[in-house]
């Protein structure tokens, strides 16, 4: 009775770790279906967020960049001043 009991739970055994192996290659494959299904949105996506972003630098004026680079270098020129005095 032992032995019947013992080879019910290997095969039970067996049976479960089976199981746990199909998920695991269909969660895999549903995982690059979706890569594949959503590839084309995504790089729409990014495409989409890159021309906003020059449309933003576009529309800033270079003489405020320069001048706020102007500001920060005042700042650090007159920190290291401060500190030799």
């Amino acid at each position: 009775m032992n032995t019947e009991m013992l080879l019910n739970g290997v095969q039970l055994m067996v049976f479960g770790m089976g199981m746990v192996y199909v998920f695991l290659i269909v969660m895999i494959f549903c995982m690059k279906l979706l890569n594949v299904i959503l590839a084309p949105i995504v790089k729409r996506q990014q495409e989409t967020e890159a021309a906003a972003k020059a449309a933003e630098a576009a529309k800033k004026p270079a003489a405020a960049a320069s001048s706020d680079d102007l500001a920060l270098v005042a700042a650090a020129v007159a920190s290291v001043a401060a500190a030799r005095r």
